[in-house]
């Protein structure tokens, strides 16, 4: 069954890039294409969605997304760098207005010494990179997940309105 909420607010979200003639390519680690889903899950959507890629491994990150290795072995896959890199190359890959991107963990286990719930987003355009931390309460896996992707949809919506 499919989270009202979260289809809401993709539909939002494409709304608003339409309305801006903006078009979007997404980056994503720890939601394993869940971004992607809930931007294709909107009617329409074939004008601003170029791409999504799932990274899920350092070695995707790396060789496919362009993410460099030195920022993945010092800072790790799940930092504000990587989240950065990750936005910023699906957008140039892409040819994309907006990149966006989301990496941490999901749970139960952290990762990389981080708790489950430690996620960052991001969202990069032309005017710049936004990288926010979340702290996400770790109910379950899922709940992690749906709630990076909520948080990451109205990240890009203010990113939008502030063009």
């Amino acid at each position: 069954m499919i989270n009202k909420e979260l289809f809401e607010s993709a539909e939002k979200t494409i709304n608003k890039l339409k309305e801006k003639n903006l078009r979007i390519a997404s980056a994503e680690s720890c939601t394993g294409g869940m971004v992607s889903s809930f931007i294709t899950s909107v009617s329409g959507v074939s004008n601003v969605f170029e791409m999504g890629l799932c990274s899920y491994s350092c070695r995707i990150k790396n060789e496919i997304l362009g993410v460099k290795e030195s920022t993945l072995e010092k800072y790790g896959a799940v930092s504000k760098e990587t989240a950065k890199e990750m936005a910023e190359n699906i957008k140039r890959i892409s040819g994309a207005d907006l990149g966006v991107s989301v990496t941490g963990a999901a749970g139960p286990d952290g990762t990389e010494g981080h708790p489950p719930g430690y996620v960052f987003i991001s969202v990069s355009g032309n005017n710049g990179t936004i990288v926010k931390l979340l702290n996400i309460e770790p109910l379950s896996r899922n709940f992690v997940r749906e709630s990076a992707v909520l948080e990451l949809f109205k990240l890009i919506n203010i990113y939008i309105e502030e063009l």
